[in-house]
């Protein structure tokens, strides 16, 4: 007899906010945000500029420490745990990362080093194995081609697929994405959602948390949404019964028109 499926609902979550706020020079940054992220789940934030979207993620990476509630993280509570060895677990993409790496550090060197969490090869031995890895990140994200390149001379679209390649190699147990389709033109941005998608739907693809500003930016396969408002939590569920016109109109504080095809989403202020 095949075993009952295990409810979502009684899987230990891998990211669990409980009224959690943010207070920074006396200004409220989060508010009472409840959140929780279980295996398998492709989590979407939305939310208007200012809302609080890379704050949260901030803290879901342990950069940043709540000023109120609990967050637990892959199972520790922060404030319980050692942090730096929890962050090695965690892989982050996103634009303040990559102005960390130098510009004359080459692609292959700039994937292969998140072996260790660092920023240069320098000071580390790399095995044949890893350098062979990293081809094969490289080659997923469809980068391949910009293993001897240097990251400084890369375009946007480039250095964004680099850097989710590392954080691919690293074989994160949650990945945290930072606007990755900021900044891209047409065809790179295409191409990104493509690839996302593909590792969206990939069972051994960790739990995903993908920050965005724009509907269209989200990768067929994502599963869930949260809406932000002022730094509150407005909506928050299965994308399907979640991303709604109500519910994004009131997030983003105007009527909108959305609509869905082929498992993409667009969305335009109602006439």
């Amino acid at each position: 007899m095949t075993a009952a499926p295990v409810p979502s609902s009684e899987i230990d979550p891998v990211l669990d906010l409980r009224g959690v706020g943010l207070l920074v020079d006396g200004r409220l940054i989060l508010d009472g945000i409840d959140w929780t992220v279980r295996p398998a789940e492709r989590w979407a934030v939305l939310g208007p500029n200012g809302s609080g979207k890379t704050t949260l993620l901030r803290l879901a990476s342990l950069w940043l420490h709540p000023s109120r509630g609990t967050l637990d993280v892959l199972g520790e509570r922060l404030g319980r745990c050692d942090v730096r060895t929890l962050r090695a677990r965690i892989g982050v993409a996103s634009q303040a990362f990559a102005d960390l790496l130098r510009p004359d550090v080459a692609g292959m060197d700039a994937v292969v080093s998140a072996k260790h969490g660092a920023l240069e090869t320098w000071w580390h031995t790399y095995e044949a194995a890893d350098v062979a890895r990293g081809q094969r990140v490289l080659d997923a994200m469809g980068v391949a081609h910009l293993a001897e390149r240097r990251f400084g001379t890369l375009s946007s679209g480039e250095r964004q697929r680099v850097q989710l390649a590392r954080t691919l190699f690293a074989e994160p147990a949650l990945l945290l994405l930072d606007e990755p389709a900021a900044g891209l033109d047409l065809g790179s941005r295409e191409d990104l959602l493509q690839r996302l998608g593909r590792l969206a739907d990939d069972p051994a693809t960790p739990p995903t948390v993908l920050v965005t500003h724009h509907v269209e930016e989200i990768p067929p396969g994502f599963t869930h949404v949260l809406l932000l408002r002022d730094g509150a939590v407005a909506a928050a569920g299965p994308i399907a019964t979640t991303l709604t016109e109500a519910n994004l109109s009131a997030c983003f504080g105007l009527p909108l028109r959305l609509v869905r095809e082929d498992g993409r989403w667009r969305a335009w202020a109602a006439r």
